[in-house]
């Protein structure tokens, strides 16, 4: 289509034109609509040599879609309830500024590094819709650009902290395009009526070469010593850790041209990063494996899928891979015919996959599970003959937005375990809470089990009276998961493997209209046990308009808040955060 409409241009702009048509009549019959009056500046280069067409009629081209754009699409503000009134966006600092309102102490052993954040930070004030001939599109609530908030701890001796505080926008490619226009400019195409969000599609696509921008608003990981600001839309950005500036997109030296998953693992002991990518295009999923070092993908393989299965997270064990296959997926011949782009069908089949880290589509292990949606794998690892998968799983997805058809809180999720015999083939799957309506997502562990057998965990504990109130979740406390421990006797003489009744869950709560985003657990120096450590977090107080960053001491969960930072700027509720240990020392 894209061709036959250059085509069209370059016939027109080169015929001979009658004798009877003056020079400059053409200036006054062409606009017919005000958004076109920058065809007047190009039009009149058209007669150049033949070489120079081509450069022209793709300038004019452009200028014509742009101006189709601006005429027929109105850009309109979604309105933010009240109670979202911690979804808006912020300014961006500039420059990292010195905190220095501190309720309590930083810990004497808490580790110099960054504590950062990613989340969605909507460029031009607000999500967008349009409306246009076509009906209505809209950016749903997990989009907006990239923001990612840090908070640096330097220590000079005991007791004795420098505390600052920046943000930044992640400045991805298309978040470079619309700041230098000053203006939205890639129309939204996830959620809306069909034919809009099929123009949106073509039309990003013909003006950008990208059918939605790079939001990359989702997480940050560190591979190599480097730092990295990602969401699965697209490759990740390198960032500078100290300044929050944005380097340059990863593409692993040029060998990985797709989507990232926003949640990669480091593989137990060989420190290799495995990744995932999924496209509304085949192939549909492809799982990677980059270096140690960063430097080279020495592994890359096709799943072979036959649906586009928006998966969010990947788990890995020591000797595996472990793909979540669910039910919510993207088809755009579903929306062809009219349907939505993106969907949860709690009628078709869910399946988890476990493959060998260099294996490829005919090596993975498939196994049939109850459906569900599962954002986020709390941990994953070999237990004998079965690999344990652990996560957060809900009977619906809150992604593109809950139905509003369904039960009460069937899109919040709550921890589940499955256990999968790669002997036999068999499934054992439980909720991990019991009959305990514990609603919790977000989850984190001490980093140094990542693909081991654990212990611990611990995520963000829902507040569902605020949550229901506008179909977005909002977590008004933490929880510590004892694995090993059953919730109906706290010793440790309990069977260890395989506790009969649900597991132990320790809460940590916040008080009434507070909620916190992008917790992280923190590791105490030279701590010998794997809960030894602190959770940290941002925080926001809805009655007072006043943002924090808390630190809790998970050995003594549910006391008292360690420290609370006060935050000079209100900081949105957010994504994925990480602790980071840094060096300011070359500072």
């Amino acid at each position: 289509m894209a061709t036959l409409y250059k085509t069209f241009i370059v016939n027109c702009s080169i015929q001979k034109r009658p004798s009877h048509v003056s020079d400059n009549s053409r200036h006054y019959n062409l606009p017919l609509f005000p958004a076109f009056k920058p065809l007047k500046k190009v039009l009149p280069e058209v007669p150049l040599q033949i070489d120079d067409v081509k450069k022209t009629m793709s300038k004019t081209a452009a200028i014509l879609l742009d101006a189709f754009v601006d005429s027929f699409f109105e850009f309109i503000d979604q309105p933010l309830l009240p109670s979202q009134s911690n979804f808006a966006p912020v300014v961006e600092l500039g420059e990292a500024i010195v905190v220095t309102s501190i309720q309590g102490q930083i810990p004497d052993d808490f580790p110099e590094g960054v504590y950062i954040r990613n989340g969605p930070n909507p460029l031009f004030g607000g999500l967008q819709s349009t409306n246009s001939i076509f009906g209505r599109s809209s950016y749903i609530w997990v989009e907006g650009e990239g923001m990612l908030h840090a908070i640096y701890f330097k220590r000079w001796s005991p007791g004795i902290w420098t505390v600052l505080y920046n943000n930044k926008y992640v400045e991805t490619d298309t978040y470079k395009v619309e700041k230098q226009r000053s203006k939205p400019l890639f129309l939204p195409a996830i959620e809306g009526d069909s034919p809009a969000i099929l123009s949106a599609y073509l039309l990003n696509w013909l003006r950008f070469g990208k059918v939605n921008k790079y939001i990359s608003n989702t997480n940050v990981f560190e591979h190599s010593g480097k730092f990295y600001s990602v969401a699965e839309n697209h490759i990740p950005q390198e960032i500078d850790i100290f300044t929050l500036k944005t380097l340059r997109n990863w593409n692993v030296n040029g060998a990985w041209d797709r989507p990232f998953t926003s949640h990669p693992k480091k593989v137990p002991g060989t420190g290799e990063l495995v990744t995932f990518g999924v496209a509304a295009t085949k192939p549909f999923a492809v799982v990677g494996i980059i270096s140690a070092d960063g430097k080279k993908l020495v592994h890359k393989v096709d799943l072979k899928l036959n649906r586009c299965t928006l998966c969010h997270d990947i788990g890995v064990t020591q000797r595996y891979n472990v793909i979540m296959d669910f039910p919510l997926t993207i088809d755009l011949n579903r929306l062809l015919r009219g349907g939505p782009l993106m969907k949860y069908n709690k009628e078709e089949y869910a399946r988890i996959g476990v493959m060998p880290h260099y294996g490829d589509a005919n090596s993975i292990k498939w196994f049939e599970v109850e459906p569900n949606c599962t954002f986020h794998i709390i941990n994953s690892f070999e237990d004998g003959h079965e690999v344990v998968v652990r996560g957060c799983r809900s009977l619906d997805s809150l992604i593109p937005g809950p139905d509003p058809s369904l039960k009460e809180f069937e899109w919040l999720s709550r921890c589940h375990e499955w256990r999968l015999n790669m002997q036999t083939g068999e499934v054992k799957e439980r909720g991990l809470c019991g009959a305990n309506i514990v609603y919790m997502d977000f989850p984190m562990i001490n980093g140094n089990f990542i693909g081991i057998r654990n212990r611990y965990a611990y995520t963000q504990v829902v507040d569902p009276i605020a949550s229901s109130t506008q179909d977005v979740p909002k977590y008004g406390g933490l929880a510590k998961l004892y694995f090993e421990e059953s919730c109906a006797k706290f010793s440790m003489q309990r069977n260890r493997e395989q506790p009969e009744e649900p597991i132990r869950v320790e809460c940590h709560m916040f008080e009434k209209n507070t909620f916190c985003s992008g917790a992280a657990f923190v590791p105490r120096d030279g701590g010998l046990e794997e809960d030894d450590g602190w959770i940290i977090a941002f925080v926001h107080n809805e009655d007072t308009n006043i943002s924090e960053v808390h630190i809790i001491d998970t050995k003594k969960f549910s006391g008292e808040t360690v420290a609370k930072i006060t935050m000079p700027r209100r900081v949105p509720y957010g994504f994925h955060g990480a602790f980071m240990p840094i060096s300011f020392e070359t500072q």
